[in-house]
C-alpha cells in the first residue's frame, strides 16, 4: 500500500478523498517534525518514532571488499507497538468493525507499565523538588559555621600571642630589675670597705708614732 492507496482506504471514514489526503499529510509532517527536533512520537497499540545517533565507525563496500570509515550520523527508528505485534504474530484477531490500533484499556499490560513509569518519575521530580531547598539551605549555612570556626581560632591564635608577649614583657623587665640591682651592689661595695682601709692606716701610724 502506497500513500494514495492509503488515502482512498480512509476516505470513506473522514468524509471524502481531499479531506483524507490532507489528514495523511498533516499526521505524517508531525511525526517527521517531532523526530528531527529529537522528539519521541509513540502511539499506544501503534509504535513509536524516535531519532537515533549511530557513532563513526568502518564498514566494508559490498562490491569491492574494502573498509570504508563510516561518519557518525543520525537516522530515524521505528518500534512497533505491543498490540500491533499481537496482531501481526495473530495472537491477537484482528476486529472486523472496530480500529485495529487503540488506547490500551487502564490496567492492561502496557497501559499500566506506562502509567507506573508517569507516576514513579512525577515521584522522583517532586522528590528532587523538595531536596533541592534543603541542601541549597545546608550549603549555604556550611560556610557560615566554617567562617565562625575560623574567626573564633584566630580569636584564641591573638589571645595567646598576647598574653605571651605579657609573658615576655614581664620577663624583661625582671630582667632589668635584677641587672640594676646588681650593678647598684657593684656600686655600694667599695664604699663600704674604703673607711676600713682609712682605719688600718690610723692604726699603723700610731704604732709607728709610738715606738718612735
Amino acid at each position: 500500500m502506497n500513500k494514495a492507496q492509503l488515502v482512498e482506504a480512509i476516505a470513506d471514514k473522514v468524509g471524502g478523498r481531499q479531506q483524507a489526503a490532507d489528514a495523511v499529510d498533516a499526521v505524517l509532517d508531525a511525526i517527521v517534525r517531532a523526530v528531527v527536533g529529537g522528539e519521541r512520537v509513540s502511539v499506544t497499540g501503534f509504535g513509536s518514532f524516535e531519532k537515533v545517533d549511530r557513532p563513526a565507525r568502518y564498514a566494508r563496500n559490498p562490491q569491492t571488499g574494502e573498509r570504508v570509515r563510516v561518519k557518525k550520523t543520525s537516522v530515524p527508528r521505528f518500534r512497533a507497538g505491543q498490540g500491533f505485534k499481537d496482531l501481526v504474530s495473530g495472537s491477537k484477531k484482528l476486529p472486523k468493525h472496530d480500529v485495529a490500533v487503540k488506547k490500551a484499556p487502564k490496567g492492561s499490560l502496557s497501559g499500566g507499565a506506562t502509567a507506573t513509569v508517569r507516576k514513579a518519575a512525577a515521584k522522583r521530580a517532586t522528590t528532587a523538588k523538595k531536596v533541592t531547598p534543603r541542601a541549597a539551605a545546608a550549603k549555604k549555612a556550611a560556610p557560615a559555621k566554617k567562617t565562625t570556626a575560623t574567626k573564633k581560632t584566630a580569636a584564641k591564635k591573638t589571645t595567646a600571642k598576647t598574653a605571651t608577649a605579657k609573658k615576655t614583657t614581664a620577663k624583661k623587665a625582671a630582667a632589668k630589675k635584677s641587672t640594676a640591682k646588681k650593678a647598684t651592689a657593684k656600686k655600694t661595695a667599695p664604699a663600704k670597705q674604703a673607711p676600713a682601709r682609712k682605719t688600718a692606716a690610723r692604726k699603723t701610724t700610731a704604732k709607728k708614732a709610738t715606738a718612735r
